[in-house]
């Protein structure tokens, strides 16, 4: 049982961070949507940050209650991997190493906590159980 409410717990902290950080791409469309895009060289950002948005809401929301849990981690795992590309990884040259890694804790943080789920899948405190 102590093994499920952990599985609980980190499905919880990983989807309830990827539905919190969609809605915003709605909410603060020039900070953290549309805006951010275009300021990272996202392609397509009219398109794409509502795109990535319903994505971490839909995935993360899959997340939090078990449903599809292997399923959902994969686009998220996407989602991550491109917010490391385009806004840490060039931070190296620009701030150096130790920056970057203070600023990308909660997306490595993210990343290994999707990689978990995939491994591990949702527990038994789960629709997929």
């Amino acid at each position: 049982m102590r093994t499920a409410k952990a599985l609980l717990l980190v499905r919880i902290l990983v989807g309830w961070v990827f539905v919190s950080e969609g809605i915003q791409k709605f909410v603060f469309p020039a900070q953290l949507g549309v805006g951010r895009f275009e300021k990272i060289g996202i392609p397509s950002p009219h398109v794409m940050a509502p795109f990535v948005g319903s994505v971490e809401i839909v995935c993360g929301s899959l997340l939090l209650i078990g449903l599809f849990t292997r399923v959902a981690v994969v686009p998220l795992l996407g989602v991550i991997l491109v917010a490391i590309a385009t806004t840490k990884l060039p931070m190296i040259a620009k701030t150096g190493m130790w920056s970057m890694l203070h600023e990308a804790r909660a997306d490595f943080s993210m990343l290994l906590g999707l990689v978990f789920l995939l491994i591990t899948g949702a527990g038994t405190l789960s629709l997929d159980a």
